[in-house]
């Protein structure tokens, strides 16, 4: 058979007597790992704590897995008040042991020309159970069903918030005012100089008239010689 010891250390092919005698030195034990290799590969170990390890992964590995059980629960487009009722509970002890429910409407006969009777019956479905349930599958049409799936929230109840962005917010300039050019007697556009800008702001400040521009015969709009 082919050796190996305690620590990993490949000791090549050794008789039986000779494998068990060096087990026996260290209170260990020989255990047979690969039977169906040529020759056989045996190893000295504590056959008890190799037991335990590997126990103890299957529960580790088992604990990390998630079996998700898919319940079904089926409605009539004509349930009463009652069945509904029960029915939901069954639905909500399904949920809350985090498993998914298929919601099933099942039409016969005449009742495959009204579908929104099914589907008024699962939309009032997904608002009863909107605080312990979210809709995994919209209601859809399976032949002579109609089904949705429904998903159990997480046991925090908290929902996913999204993430601000990290973009800076560029606002516009604002636009600078642009004056209205002045407008004379006849009609043509007179630019504004700068004291008739002066008068103008003094004139706002203490609520007094505004006297015009004079034109071209030295005249104010009044009258009065300038």
């Amino acid at each position: 058979m082919f050796l190996i010891g305690s620590d990993g250390e490949q000791l090549g092919v050794k008789p039986l007597p000779e494998a068990l005698a060096m087990a026996r030195d260290q209170s260990l034990d020989l255990v047979e790992v690969a039977p169906n290799a040529n020759p056989p590969v045996c190893r000295v170990m504590d056959h008890g704590r190799y037991i335990y390890e590997q126990e103890q992964r299957r529960r580790k590995s088992k604990g990390k897995s998630t079996n998700v059980v898919i319940k079904e629960m089926k409605f009539r487009p004509k349930i009463d008040e009652h069945d509904y009722v029960t029915k939901m509970k069954h639905v909500g002890r399904f949920l809350g042991e985090g498993n998914k429910v298929k919601l099933t409407i099942m039409f016969r006969g005449r009742e495959m020309a009204h579908p929104e009777l099914g589907l008024k019956i699962l939309r009032r479905v997904a608002e009863d159970l909107g605080d312990i349930a979210v809709v995994e599958t919209d209601a859809r049409q399976d032949g002579r069903n109609m089904t949705m799936v429904l998903h159990p929230v997480r046991k925090d109840g908290k929902a996913k918030e999204s993430k601000p962005s990290n973009k800076p917010r560029t606002t516009a300039p604002a636009a600078a005012p642009v004056a209205a050019p002045a407008v004379s007697d006849a009609g043509a556009a007179v630019p504004a100089t700068e004291a008739t800008t002066a008068v103008a702001a003094v004139a706002v400040a203490t609520d007094e008239p505004v006297a015009s521009a004079p034109d071209s015969n030295g005249t104010s709009d009044n009258g009065a010689a300038v």
